[in-house]
């Protein structure tokens, strides 16, 4: 158990587990040690603590009068879904009740009129995106873990995805949803409606909430109807800058590509010897573009992104021949993470944000930084909206080198904002970026949250000990040589 849990006592009251088992039945309930320690972790490395029980809801009315019960005996609840999490948000860092929403899987509506879908949280994201191709129409949102993460995980951390730069995350695409509060009330806010200026935008504000304000149960999200045509290509790059100004360049001309991704080299080579693509390993940069639409701004956009890449001297240039050779590339990025967690045990992945015009500066900021602290970093991210995933491999049981990845990457944060752009693009602040989070908001942004916060959920129930750090993070000065 974690000892710094704030008052809390421990095992779960048995009035409570009572209660909850009346609600849930005994198959719905579970507080045996298997469930608590599969339930104490996520994606993020390094971070664990065992809840006090594990509730499995069907539909909205069981998440309510469960609910209530916990307000009623102030005990604290985690929801979750698959545990992609890579910023320690799903971990019950104060114990109490971990609610996984994996019951709650099903499409409830596809409105072929309004084009829209609404859907439960547990729903599978690569599910739904394929559910909704074969009815010709289209999803954007894509993050990497698509294949095992759900809607619900997806609009609590507003996840991103290869597909950003020009469809945007998951929050252009819902618009409407409905929620529990932390009293076990019901709200809904937005609907199937493109215009609402009915008072705040609540739906927006619960997006990237992380599961602090409410807990959301069904959400109403926007479809569009699919590209006609896609093209695919590589450009590969002896020189860093060249790379990076070829991103500026192709925005500069009025192109946005559905798709724009970065590898510096360190990261080209794994890729490559887990994927067995061929890939050019003395090259110190690869760019991933695909662009898609109408067959002839297909045509056009590519042909003139391929002047741009040669204008800005990349090395090599090659189009994917065929959509399984597209697939294929496009499969080799998202299985960077994977390709990268194969060379030591322990892989802690982040997201620092610059503006793309500086993307090369970052880049080797990056590299300063792993040098000085004498860690392994490699970096790859979605060049396109500036979004890099600098990426370390260590061993959590050298306390040393976990140390100095730790400082790496609080000084990487700091070279981020001084950058202009932010320490965290789309994993969310969480456990890891709870102590950077004022660097980037500012003490009086921390009071206007926590003011939030304690409006949705005066009692601190949901997803306590995330998102504000008990104390902030002292700034570094980062000093050039």
């Amino acid at each position: 158990m974690n000892p710094d849990r704030e008052g809390v006592s421990g095992l779960l009251p048995e009035q409570a587990k009572r209660e909850l088992i009346a609600i849930l039945g005994d198959a719905d309930f579970k507080d045996d040690p298997q469930s608590l320690v599969t339930h104490s972790y996520d994606g993020t490395a390094m971070q664990q603590a065992l809840p006090d029980a594990v509730v499995y809801p069907r539909d909205t009315a069981q998440v309510s009068a469960v609910m209530k019960v916990l307000n009623k005996h102030r005990i604290p609840l985690v929801t979750r879904g698959s545990g992609t999490n890579l910023c320690g948000g799903t971990v019950p860092v104060n114990g109490g009740v971990v609610m996984v929403m994996h019951r709650m899987n099903r499409i409830l509506e596809i409105d072929l009129e309004n084009l829209t879908a609404v859907v439960q949280p547990g729903l599978n994201t690569k599910e739904f995106s394929a559910h909704a191709e074969s009815l010709g129409l289209f999803y954007p949102p894509d993050p990497s873990s698509m294949a095992v993460s759900t809607i619900g995980g997806n609009i609590a951390e507003n996840s991103g995805g290869l597909r950003g730069l020009k469809y945007g995350t998951t929050k252009d695409y819902v618009i409407g949803l409905e929620a529990v509060l932390a009293s076990g009330d019901i709200i809904r806010t937005g609907g199937k409606l493109m215009k609402d200026v009915a008072g705040y935008d609540l739906t927006k504000l619960l997006v990237g909430s992380e599961g602090t304000l409410a807990i959301i149960t069904e959400a109403t999200l926007k479809l569009i109807p699919p590209p006609k045509a896609k093209k695919t290509m590589l450009a590969m790059y002896a020189d860093l800058y060249d790379a990076a100004r070829t991103v500026s360049k192709i925005i500069e001309n009025r192109i946005i590509p559905a798709t724009l991704e970065f590898l510096d080299n360190p990261t080209i080579r794994v890729v490559d010897d887990f994927a067995k693509l061929g890939l050019p390993l003395d090259m110190e940069a690869i760019l991933l573009i695909e662009q898609d639409g109408e067959p002839e701004t297909v045509e056009r956009d590519i042909a003139r992104i391929e002047e741009i890449c040669r204008g800005e001297n990349a090395a090599r240039i090659s189009v994917a021949a065929t959509p399984e050779e597209a697939n294929k590339l496009l499969a080799a990025r998202r299985s960077a993470f994977t390709a990268l967690a194969r060379l030591r045990p322990t892989t802690i992945l982040e997201d620092a944000t610059v503006p793309r015009s500086k993307i090369a500066d970052m880049v080797l900021e990056i590299n300063r930084i792993a040098r000085k602290y004498g860690v392994n970093i490699c970096t790859f991210g979605h060049a396109g909206d500036g979004n890099l995933h600098p990426t370390a491999t260590t061993d959590a049981r050298d306390l040393d080198e976990v140390h100095r990845v730790e400082e790496a990457f609080a000084e990487i944060f700091e070279a981020a904002i001084a950058l202009g752009g932010t320490i965290t693009g789309e994993h969310g602040v969480g456990i890891v970026k709870a102590p950077f989070l004022e660097w980037k908001v500012g003490a009086a942004g921390i009071e206007v949250m926590k003011g939030i916060k304690a409006a949705f959920d005066p009692h601190n129930l949901l997803n306590p000990g995330k998102m504000f750090a008990k104390q902030t993070r002292k700034r570094v000065v980062i000093q050039h040589g």
